[in-house]
């Protein structure tokens, strides 16, 4: 079924065209060119996110040579996502996309986070109110190393369902070693996972595309039914699949972009249009306000904006420290 899946997405890549001209806000879609600039903000912001070049092989052309995608390692993921503790209000909320279907957002909004004191608070409203906490979350990570005032946004539609079914614990990805994952030491000891975490650009879509491979506390590497332990259940086996990476001979766990660039869209639009409201407040306030252009998203900000989309669907992944230090 893997490698079905892995020629079909093959083909389809291949007859896809390349992005030629940016339309990040018209559509929340990005070129190739677009997101080199946006991974290179990201390295320069946070070192712990690296380039690398991959397969020989396997270069995209439309891809500088030494810039095929992106890869942070060692991340740490300290529990399960069924070991988080919620309140009431941390259930997930839906909302209505623009063709009509329901996604969900703002999943396990209400967690504990080592650097964002604000999201640790109960969430106390309505869904406006839930996903405001979310969208000021986002911005305050973004203005904390950028010199950009960058507007609120109050609505974070989620990525759907894809119909590709999961392989299970045979696949490549678990890469399993034959011994059993039982035998570590007591429950009392704190069981560390860690993940490498990378970041490609998917020409199908055109956006961004998350992948994740994880070890245990032993260096062990994870199966597919280990790393679905975190990630959240909404997504677990629907929006996340086992497929081949297109730079690598190995197959990992990837958050299926289908919906992603729908979800940057309505991101941007929301920060746009308070930075309007926000410009022609400090106009009226003082002459020497800045220029509209500078409170706008820049496209080299978009794989920040991303990373913290992410993070609703890998809660316990703790890569948000690299982006929000």
């Amino acid at each position: 079924m893997n490698s079905v899946q892995t020629i079909f997405f093959g083909i389809r890549e291949y007859l896809s065209p390349v992005l030629k001209n940016s339309k990040f806000k018209e559509t929340g879609c990005i070129t190739p060119e677009e997101f080199i600039a946006a991974g290179d903000f990201l390295v320069y912001k946070c070192p712990t996110w690296n380039w690398e070049s991959g397969e020989p092989s396997k270069r995209r052309d439309y891809l500088a040579a030494e810039k095929q995608f992106l890869i942070t390692r060692n991340v740490p993921c300290l529990r399960r996502v069924k070991q988080m503790e919620y309140i009431d209000e941390d259930a997930e909320t839906q909302i209505e996309t623009e063709d009509g279907e329901e996604a969900w957002v703002a999943t396990h909004s209400g967690r504990a986070a080592t650097n964002i004191e604000e999201i640790a608070q109960p969430i106390e409203g309505d869904e406006d109110e839930v996903n405001k906490r979310i969208s000021k979350i986002v911005l305050e990570d973004i203005n904390d190393k950028e010199d950009v005032d960058i507007p609120d946004m109050d609505d974070i539609p989620d990525i759907e369902e894809v119909e590709d079914e999961v392989v299970e614990e045979d696949d490549p990805a678990a890469l399993g070693n034959g011994t059993s994952l039982d035998d570590g030491p007591s429950d009392k000891i704190l069981q560390v996972r860690t993940y490498d975490v990378f970041i490609t650009y998917d020409k199908y879509y055109q956006t961004p595309r998350m992948w994740l491979f994880g070890y245990d506390e032993h260096r062990r590497p994870l199966t597919s039914t280990q790393i679905f332990e975190d990630v959240s259940q909404d997504y677990a086996k629907k929006t996340v699949t086992i497929e081949t990476h297109p730079h690598l001979n190995m197959s990992l766990a990837s958050i299926h972009p289908c919906r992603h660039a729908q979800v940057m869209k309505k991101i941007i639009e929301k920060m746009n249009e308070e930075s309007v409201k926000k410009f022609e407040l400090l106009q009226q306030q003082s002459a020497n306000a800045p220029q509209l252009e500078q409170a706008q998203v820049r496209v080299d900000q978009y794989l920040i904006i991303f990373l913290k989309f992410m993070s609703s669907v890998v809660p316990t992944i703790d890569y948000d420290h690299t982006i929000s230090a």
